[in-house]
C-alpha cells in the first residue's frame, strides 16, 4: 500500500520467493487499485467491520503480532 497527498494504491502481485527470510523479494504486478483517501478510509472501516463479524463466528485469526503493535 502506497499513499500520497490525493490518492492510496494498493499494489496487487504475486510473491514469486519461495523461501522464507530472502534479502529480495521479486513481486509479479498484477494489479492496482488507486483510490481517494476518503474511500481508502471507507474500504479499511468495512474490512475491519468485516473481519470482527468473521470472528466472532468462526474465532479469533492470529497473525503473528501480540495485539498492542497493530501498525
Amino acid at each position: 500500500v502506497v499513499a500520497g497527498r490525493e490518492e492510496v494504491m494498493v499494489l496487487l502481485g504475486v510473491n514469486r520467493a519461495w523461501k522464507m527470510n530472502q534479502e529480495k523479494v521479486d513481486v509479479d504486478l498484477a494489479e492496482r487499485v488507486v483510490m481517494t483517501p476518503f474511500t481508502a478510509k471507507r474500504l479499511a472501516i468495512m474490512l475491519g467491520a468485516t473481519l470482527k463479524a468473521y470472528e466472532a463466528k468462526y474465532g479469533k485469526i492470529e497473525i503473528g503480532i501480540p495485539e498492542g503493535n497493530k501498525g
